[in-house]
Parts: C-alpha cells; sequence; structure tokens
C-alpha cells in the first residue's frame, strides 16, 4: 500500500486543448512507473488529472519531477503547434 500521494490538476482554455495534453502524455501511463511508484491519468471536460501513489517521499518527488516535465513539453508543443496553425493570433 502506498504511503505518499499527490494529485496533480492542470486546467485549459478547451477541453479540445486539455484532450490535447492528456493524449500527449498518456502513453507514458505504465511506461515509467515502477515498483516504487504508480500514475493514473484522467480529463474532465477541460482538466487533466495526474494522480501519483508513490512508496516513499523519494519516489513520490521523483515522479513528480517527471511528470510536471512531461506536462510543460507536451503545453509548449502544443503551444508551438497553435502558433504554426494561426499565425495571426
Amino acid at each position: 500500500m502506498s504511503s505518499h500521494d499527490a494529485t496533480l490538476e492542470f486546467d485549459y482554455e478547451s477541453p479540445s486543448r486539455a484532450e490535447l495534453v492528456a493524449a500527449s502524455v498518456a502513453r507514458e501511463i505504465g511506461e515509467i512507473d515502477d515498483d516504487r511508484s504508480r500514475t493514473t491519468l484522467e480529463r474532465d471536460g477541460a482538466r487533466v488529472y495526474i494522480e501519483i501513489d508513490a512508496d516513499d517521499v523519494i519516489a513520490l518527488r521523483a515522479a513528480l519531477n517527471t511528470w510536471f516535465s512531461l506536462v510543460d513539453v507536451a503545453e509548449r508543443t502544443a503551444d508551438a503547434g497553435f502558433v504554426v496553425l494561426e499565425p495571426d493570433q
């Protein structure tokens, strides 16, 4: 049983943006988990939830750093794509 957990909540301007980010990072679920931490991802409209359960605080910190980085890359990539598709905005 996990002794440490965290839920990350990301709000976006639209459900389609949340879906894009969620789909971008969802492929990592199960791939980067180890025997000390597990992650789940859910999307509800324009909100994305990432829940991390870890056996110890060190594993929780490592998982948090990883997921924040993955979401940041997905958001920046989506922003870059938006600029290319909508250059006047």
